[in-house]
């Protein structure tokens, strides 16, 4: 049986948004098979929760298609677009939180070595989203592009349309913002369990 090629395997992520735009559905699939893993998991380190990462990666694909007949080549990628999108509505649900039920606690993404130790990991993560939820948005924003995301401080400066420096400035704010937040919960997380002895 011969491969059948894929007619958008070369085609740029804004080819892909522009062809959707001007009505080729195939294209829309090509992208979303693309991006959304990236915008799911953006989502997921970013709140902690599944069902909540799974809706804000939906409203931000649905955010892009809404924009692709409007979109300016050129003007911006299409991942930066979405990694702004995605990081504007979980910081939106971050800061609507106030408390956290039991069984609001997202389930764990995979299998780990103890029921303890997902425990842990999940109040690790909850912890870390909920501190994030206290620092003032932009603060919250850089520092998840950068230490949950990865991005470079060039990228998050492009995402955020400000300058490396401010990017510098509001990460470094942000970490030791968190540090104070978290100072008090080390050994709750069992994080002084980590430290060797």
């Amino acid at each position: 049986m011969m491969a059948v090629s894929d007619p958008f395997a070369h085609a740029s992520d804004e080819d892909l948004l522009l062809a959707h735009a001007s009505g080729d559905p195939r294209a829309a699939g090509a992208l979303t098979q693309r991006v959304l893993p990236r915008v799911l998991a953006q989502a997921l380190r970013m709140l902690a929760n599944r069902a909540e990462a799974e809706d804000v990666a939906q409203d931000a694909m649905l955010r892009l298609w809404r924009i692709a007949p409007d979109w300016r080549r050129g003007e911006a990628q299409v991942t930066t677009w979405l990694y702004r999108v995605v990081a504007n509505l979980c910081t939106d649900r971050l800061r609507k939180r106030r408390h956290v039920a039991m069984d609001e606690i997202a389930e764990p993404l995979d299998s780990a070595p103890s029921v303890a130790a997902q425990m842990q990991t999940r109040a690790r993560l909850r912890a870390l989203s909920d501190a994030l939820a206290q620092l003032p948005e932009r603060q919250a924003q850089a520092v998840a592009l950068r230490h949950l995301e990865g991005l470079s401080n060039p990228q998050i400066a492009e995402i955020m349309d400000i300058s490396v420096a401010s990017v510098e400035s509001l990460t470094a704010r942000g970490k030791r913002a968190l540090s104070a937040i978290m100072a008090g919960r080390r050994a709750e997380l069992g994080y002084d369990d980590d430290e060797p002895t």
